[in-house]
């Protein structure tokens, strides 16, 4: 019974110098990076898209519109450009999953954190940026037909790493896809913001 009590008494010695032994750490973990923030004071985030910022605004040429101000928060360390993308993603074009591009703006400055209400047309904008949607080098705001259901129109914005090599085409689709592909493996962050649309009866 002595023997018994003695090697257990020399086992939980054993393990508490074990364990007294082992380091403590001391390295506090590092706090969680906030996700970026797309916004918008011209409609909430699933929400409707007022007319205004639409291709049914009054007096509005066709395939128009006047696009909204929009802003982002949490970019992420090492930004040196954005994309903004925005697209209809219940349209299907030529038969594929190629849905309907209204606004792709590209090398936006990595120190911008907006753009303001009415970006003027043409292929590249004062900051240095370029732009283009599925036809022109502009702005094409929501334009569902009456007769079906509300369209989801995403905006989405991407922090990237560098610069993009990417000029306009004259196909706004061949655009999209040129950037796209060029942005691969230089994503630092995306958010995006949900608009609905269509016209009025």
């Amino acid at each position: 019974m002595k023997k018994s009590a003695l090697a257990f008494a020399f086992l939980i010695s054993t393990i508490s110098l074990t364990f007294a032994q082992q380091p403590v750490s001391t390295t506090a973990t590092a706090p969680a990076v906030p996700p970026m923030r797309l916004t918008t004071t011209a409609f909430s985030d699933g929400g409707v898209i007022p007319i205004k910022f639409t291709q049914a605004a009054p007096g509005v040429a066709p395939g128009g519109g006047t696009s909204p101000e929009l802003n982002w928060t949490n970019i992420p360390t090492g930004t040196q450009s954005f994309v903004l993308h925005m697209h209809d993603v219940d349209v299907a074009r030529n038969k594929s999953t190629d849905d309907n591009l209204h606004w792709l703006v590209w090398n936006i400055p990595g120190t911008l954190t907006s753009l303001p209400e009415g970006i003027p047309g043409g292929a590249q904008l004062a900051d240095g940026s370029y732009q283009m949607n599925v036809f022109t080098p502009s702005y094409r705001g929501p334009g569902a037909a009456a007769s079906g259901p509300l369209h989801h129109y995403v905006f989405e914005i991407y922090a990237l790493d560098t610069k993009l090599d990417v000029k306009p085409s004259t196909e706004g689709s061949e655009t999209r896809s040129n950037v796209l592909k060029a942005i691969q493996g230089h994503v630092l962050g995306k958010a995006a913001y949900v608009g609905l649309f269509k016209r009025p009866q």
